[in-house]
């Protein structure tokens, strides 16, 4: 599924990274985008990665997977973009790794890194 065509270039990555201000807005079921929600972002192995705080309740998260597509605005720019949950146990802990270390001083990096949300991990592909 994962085409090096539509692989983050590094530079971009690195912004998203560093800004640590992604907004997520999946489509819906109008093909309209939702209100962009903030969340956390973290990237492993060159690829971007983010969970829902509230699982498989979250609004967004239940749009990004019925619908696949969206766009993300983070370091001041606007990215169309599809997800794909993640399913890999490797790579999930890998995820969980990245957000322990990016987000130790938070009261809520705990809550993200706990096995019912784990489990909702989505990468972001870039489709430009």
């Amino acid at each position: 599924m994962m085409n090096s065509a539509l692989a983050w270039d590094n530079a971009t990555l690195t912004q998203i990274d560093k800004a640590d201000d992604l907004k997520i807005a999946p489509e819906r079921a109008n093909g309209k985008t939702g209100t962009p929600t903030w969340i956390w972002e973290v990237v492993v192995d060159n690829r971007l990665f983010v969970r829902p705080y509230n699982g498989k309740n979250s609004s967004w998260y239940k749009s990004a997977m019925a619908y696949k597509k969206g766009i993300i605005v983070a370091a001041g720019k606007t990215y169309q973009v599809s997800y794909r949950k993640i399913d890999d146990p490797a790579l999930i802990k890998k995820v969980s790794d990245a957000y322990r270390k990016k987000y130790a001083s938070s009261p809520y990096m705990s809550h993200m890194v706990q096995d019912r949300i784990a489990a909702q991990t989505v990468e972001v592909i870039d489709k430009q």
